[in-house]
């Protein structure tokens, strides 16, 4: 892949990440507030963008979303990494709460 096309991947990753953002919020603003881990402030801003705002922003050579798993605890607990997969559902619960706390501490 060449830089254009990179480039071109990162535009089409913003945009679906905006529309995304903007229907869940429109869809259940509490529910889009964790899922995103983004703050009310984030999300008045995200929810009041007009179409060509939104493409001006996805234009941007700088992916707009980021991964919120940011440790390999959260990382490993969600990948079951070095575990057996009876435990997938307790570990992915684990990981849930640890991103929920994390969600409350950024809002």
């Amino acid at each position: 892949m060449n830089a254009d096309q990179i480039l071109a991947e990162i535009r089409e990753a913003n945009l679906s990440y905006l529309m995304l953002a903007q229907s869940l919020i429109r869809t259940d603003r509490e529910q889009a507030l964790f899922r995103l881990g983004i703050s009310e402030d984030t999300a008045i801003l995200l929810n009041t963008l007009s179409p060509a705002q939104m493409m001006k922003m996805a234009a941007s050579n700088t992916l707009l979303c980021r991964f919120r798993m940011d440790d390999d605890l959260v990382w490993n607990l969600l990948t079951s990494h070095g575990k057996p997969a009876a435990n997938d559902s307790v570990s992915r619960l684990h990981a849930s709460i640890l991103m929920a706390g994390r969600h409350h501490e950024a809002a």
